[in-house]
């Protein structure tokens, strides 16, 4: 206990968040000798198993699910391509912790990460405080959905919502729905919405890319490498699927030929009842649908001063370049299922050398 009563307990790793990454990153700690609750600790915000995916909604299907990998160790197979994702992976999540003994803490929030003593790392939480030797951030992109702002609002009459609250389709019948995004979210929005809606207009602020062929690893290799540079240099990481477009299915194809992906360039304000462009055109709305994407989700690692004047913080691999004992595992490049094995793996291996004294290279 500190002098305000405060609990502390002793670890050699913490790893936040309990998504795919936090989870393959415990899994390597697992293997490579780390016992839990002794030598590391997995603390999780959300109510049960399954990440971010346990709040997606329902009417996205594991079949319509972009990218989704097993996590090391253990298959995910024989799922119903009909089935919410948020049960499949929900389940999938929860088995994998069970089977590797992982013992994730929680509902526990992470408030703030600062300087310790004798070179440790403070994590401050809901319940009581980690000293540790290093830290394995998972944290994501969930908890902070980027919202837009736009001259006039706030007059809007209607409703307004993010993808972070999409409650499905059927709730937008009958309505004139604006859709704001070029993503993989605005296009399923929009697909999803037009049979059960008055009207639908999609709004981007770059004209959206469509890409044919197969998501291979080479393509895959090239996309998380775009990413990569903008991390080393400081910058604020783009998704690795802003960067590989739009895969041009037989759905989107339709949606294309039905007039339901008739992208229109973003409106220059809002309006109580609708939107606006300079040119004099304006569209009438009941909802604007704001399917423009999240930040990470690290302002609890501010104490220790990361970030670069470009606004993000320069990592290395996984490795924050300003602090060693600091990974960062879903930032940037391995923000996706995809680079979650290959992230967790990494950052375990340099934390291994970390305690064990071997110098970082940076």
């Amino acid at each position: 206990m500190n002098s305000a009563g405060v609990r502390t307990r002793e670890v050699d790793v913490v790893v936040t968040g309990a998504g795919p990454d936090g989870l393959s990153s415990a899994y390597h700690l697992r293997r490579t000798g780390f016992e839990p609750e002794r030598d590391f600790v997995v603390l999780d915000h959300a109510p049960r198993p399954g990440g971010a995916w346990q709040f997606r909604w329902p009417s996205l299907t594991y079949g319509k699910v972009h990218g989704m990998h097993s996590l090391p160790g253990m298959e995910l197979t024989d799922a119903d391509p009909a089935r919410p994702s948020s049960e499949v992976i929900t389940e999938y999540f929860d088995a994998y912790e069970r089977t590797f003994d992982l013992r994730v803490r929680r509902p526990v929030d992470v408030r703030a990460v600062r300087e310790g003593s004798q070179g440790r790392l403070l994590v401050e939480t809901s319940d009581g405080n980690w000293s540790t030797r290093t830290l394995i951030n998972a944290t994501g992109t969930w908890d902070r959905p980027f919202w837009p702002r736009c001259p006039g609002q706030e007059t809007f009459r209607g409703r307004q919502l993010h993808t972070a609250q999409y409650p499905g389709p059927e709730q937008f019948a009958g309505q004139r729905v604006v859709v704001v995004g070029g993503g993989a979210s605005g296009t399923q929005h929009l697909m999803e919405i037009a049979p059960f809606a008055a009207e639908t207009t999609w709004v981007t602020r770059r004209p959206p890319v469509f890409r044919e062929g197969p998501f291979d690893e080479e393509f895959g290799r090239a996309a998380v490498a775009l990413v990569e540079e903008r991390v080393r240099r400081g910058l604020p990481p783009k998704s690795v699927v802003s960067v590989t477009g739009l895969p041009l299915n037989d759905a989107i194809r339709q949606a294309l030929a039905d007039g339901v992906l008739d992208r229109r360039p973003m409106f220059d304000r809002i309006t109580p009842d609708g939107v606006e462009w300079a040119d004099g055109r304006r569209v009438d709305a009941d909802v604007i649908l704001w399917a423009t994407g999240f930040r990470a989700a690290i302002d609890h690692l501010a104490p220790l001063r990361l970030r670069e004047p470009g606004g993000g913080i320069r990592v290395e691999g996984t490795r924050a370049v300003a602090d060693p004992r600091i990974h960062l595992v879903g930032y940037g490049p391995s923000a996706s299922t995809i680079g979650a094995n290959r992230a967790g793996r990494a950052a375990v291996r340099d934390i291994r050398r970390l305690l064990a004294g071997v110098p970082v290279t940076v």
